[in-house]
């Protein structure tokens, strides 16, 4: 196995999803020495195909949008809830922001994102996996890696931003800062099918969600390969209970499809094609989302149960909070304390408010089994260390995100989640509730600790005076 050193690097990326591929797009677009070392070779399969409107201004700040146009993605205008007995349609256009996003084939959107980032002067390294990272006087500092041909060396930089997934290179191998929620462990089982019926009630490209009686939930999502994919979400100890039964995975998942009888119906006619695919326990959060010298972003640093199609977002969203924090040091603009702060403050927000629309969505929808409804409920161990109430209070009464501080917080949250199809249309959640995550925190008043994001002339961060 022969050796090598890379030359040295300001920013070295580890993974290119895209939370990679956005932080290292964002910076080298600024000028500043980009490596990004990948594991794989794309185009690579990968999980998460419902995307978010919130999206679309990243992509904007990217110059990646007309790329990802360019695909033919399915265009997603909205949601179809069938849960516990009523029927939601929820539709992007009443936002104020963008009416619609991507259901995306994340080989060829993960592809695009790349690409632009090399464009934007990225080095790429593909087929390379990072080992681990040396720490100096409790910097990061190096990286290992090996090559596809069996090589390997070593790379030193300035600053890290960790997206290695759920591979979780730091908080998962070295550190050991993750943990699994105990509210959310559950097992994802999909498959993708042909010549699956629409939902005629359902928004144009929608994903639909079909609520299980007593364990769980599908996803239906249309992609423009003209499959369709249909994923089954159940807590572990269930899904564990019905495999014994049952006998396998493909039976479980056969089981359940005959308790979703809308969903049945829209498959009446399809043809499953491929295998099943699962994972389990994929909801976790690292105990810290910075330190000296290095960032943790995307599914490396957290990822929450899919209900909400919000993987993608967090991606994306910490890569611009990445980015623009190591912009701001190298610049000189602020500190590394300060732009750590900074970045754990903004993305742990993020991450708490869906964290807990996640919890008040399953709390709130009843027609389940109460062990089901019980499980997904915040424990304490969960709660410690999250604002807890002032993350819920922001959710469901901030003037910039519902506009409905005439009302009760608590008759908000419940009016928007409870009108049925065919009442009131819901104005407030049809985003998944990501646009509650917007303004982002671009003004002294959205500023998170002390600080507040820039985009004019520059990426980077500002004092709040």
């Amino acid at each position: 196995m022969s050796a090598r050193v890379l030359p040295q690097t300001e920013i070295l990326v580890v993974g290119g999803g895209p939370a990679g591929s956005t932080s290292a797009a964002l910076l080298a677009a600024q000028g500043f020495e980009v490596t990004l070392l990948e594991r794989d070779c794309f185009p690579r399969y990968h999980i998460g195909e419902s995307l978010l409107p919130s999206l679309l201004p990243i992509l904007d700040l990217l110059g990646a949008r007309e790329a990802v146009e360019e695909q033919g993605f399915v265009h997603k205008s909205g949601a179809y809830y069938d849960w516990g007995g009523q029927q939601w349609s929820l539709r992007f256009g009443r936002l104020d922001q963008a009416g619609y996003s991507f259901q995306v084939v994340r080989s060829a959107f993960d592809q695009v994102l790349l690409q632009h980032a090399r464009s934007r002067g990225v080095q790429v390294w593909e087929g390379t996996t990072v080992r681990g990272i040396s720490f100096e006087q409790g910097r990061a500092a190096r990286a290992g890696f090996v090559s596809g041909d069996g090589g390997s060396g070593t790379i030193s930089f300035r600053h890290l931003v960790d997206c290695s997934g759920r591979a979780g290179l730091l908080a998962s191998r070295q550190l050991r800062t993750r943990r699994f929620h105990d509210v959310f462990r559950n097992v994802a089982t999909w498959g993708y099918w042909r010549r699956a019926a629409r939902v005629q009630q359902a928004p144009e490209g929608a994903i639909c969600i079909f609520s299980l009686p007593d364990h769980g939930w599908f996803w239906a999502i249309p992609l423009h390969d003209q499959t369709v994919s249909v994923g089954l979400v159940t807590d572990k100890r269930s899904f564990a209970a019905a495999r014994r039964e049952l006998g396998s995975v493909e039976a479980v998942y056969a089981a359940c499809l005959g308790d979703a009888p809308a969903l049945a119906r829209m498959l009446a006619d399809a043809e499953r094609v491929g295998g099943l695919r699962t994972e389990s326990d994929y909801s976790y959060v690292a105990d810290r989302f910075c330190g000296p010298g290095y960032y943790l972003a995307g599914d490396a640093a957290c990822f929450l149960d899919p209900l909400l199609s919000t993987g993608v977002h967090l991606a994306m969203y910490s890569g611009l909070l990445a980015a623009a924090s190591i912009a701001a040091v190298h610049r000189g603009e602020v500190d590394e304390g300060d732009a750590r702060a900074f970045y754990q403050t903004a993305y742990q927000h993020a991450y708490e408010r869906l964290l807990i629309l996640v919890g008040a969505f399953y709390d709130i929808h009843h027609g389940r089994d109460a062990y089901f409804r019980h499980a997904q409920q915040l424990s304490h161990r969960d709660q410690q260390g999250l604002r807890l109430h002032e993350s819920f209070l922001h959710i469901i009464s901030g003037i910039e995100d519902l506009h409905d501080a005439q009302h009760s917080p608590v008759d908000v949250l419940f009016d928007r989640l409870q009108t049925p199809l065919h009442g009131r249309p819901p104005t407030g959640l049809g985003g998944h509730g990501t646009s509650l995550m917007t303004p982002w925190p671009t003004t002294p008043t959205h500023a998170a600790a002390g600080h507040y994001l820039t985009i004019e002339p520059h990426l980077g961060l500002r004092r709040a005076p």
